[in-house]
């Protein structure tokens, strides 16, 4: 795993955190994670894994966490089929 994979792994798991503590007062800016991730997804060389991409693009942070973690198996096909 790359450096910019294992940050992206990190900051998804920052955001599933400040999701669950959407309830809390004062809520969580959940944008600073969606702008984190979408600029570490950025970031990403042209020769990235394309599932990893296709997932970031398509804000599918639970599949890309479940991926990076080595948990392709466990991701269910979405609408795209891909």
């Amino acid at each position: 795993m790359t450096t910019t994979e294992q940050e992206i792994l990190k900051a998804l798991k920052d955001l599933e955190v400040a999701v669950a503590e959407i309830n809390a007062v004062p809520k969580p800016n959940l944008m600073t994670h969606f702008s984190r991730i979408d600029s570490l997804a950025a970031s990403l060389p042209t020769d990235a894994n394309g599932e990893l991409q296709h997932y970031l693009q398509k804000k599918s942070y639970q599949k890309a966490r479940l991926f990076l973690e080595g948990r392709s198996a466990e991701i269910e096909k979405g609408g795209c089929l891909r």
